[in-house]
């Protein structure tokens, strides 16, 4: 099971972090500035697992972006990479070619593609179509919801 999944950028900057186990705030701060600054310092030929206090660390770099996903002892390390892969698909067919500026601008369509992918640091959909389905879904009600603000805006019902 996933414990955690961190995302940042080669300069060091957290860009999303999806907790599976409760830690506390302090230690999230603590955790995430070790794990930042160990997965940075390692040379590009290295191997992508480590192992860190009791966990392991699954990590792979894509274009300016480290995903790093901390898993138990007894968890598969490729099974790990390939979520990550996994979800680096998902996240280029959605924005075209995924770079920083979509994360930051839109931040909660990624925290929202990762729900659909991962439910309790578990696998819940495979299916890429499935995913993008419900993303497209939830846009389109998002739409919906902003025409109709609109529209009683307009009416000066609100």
């Amino acid at each position: 099971m996933l414990q955690f999944m961190l995302l940042f950028s080669r300069q060091g900057k957290l860009r999303l972090q999806k907790w599976y186990v409760p830690y506390q705030d302090k230690l999230k701060k603590k955790v995430t500035r070790e794990l930042i600054s160990t997965v940075l310092g390692r040379k590009p030929k290295m191997c992508n697992f480590l192992e860190w206090r009791d966990l392991k660390v699954v990590y792979k770099r894509y274009a300016k972006f480290h995903f790093c996903c901390a898993i138990e002892d007894t968890d598969n390390e490729l099974l790990t990479l390939e979520i990550i892969h996994r979800y680096v698909e998902l996240l280029d067919k959605y924005f075209g070619s995924v770079c920083e500026l979509d994360i930051i601008f839109n931040f909660e369509k990624a925290y929202f593609m990762l729900d659909e992918l991962l439910i309790g640091g578990e696998i819940q959909e495979t299916s890429k179509k499935n995913v993008l389905k419900a993303i497209q879904a939830q846009d389109l009600l998002q739409e919906e919801t902003e025409v109709n603000k609109s529209v009683l805006e307009e009416l000066g019902l609100t």
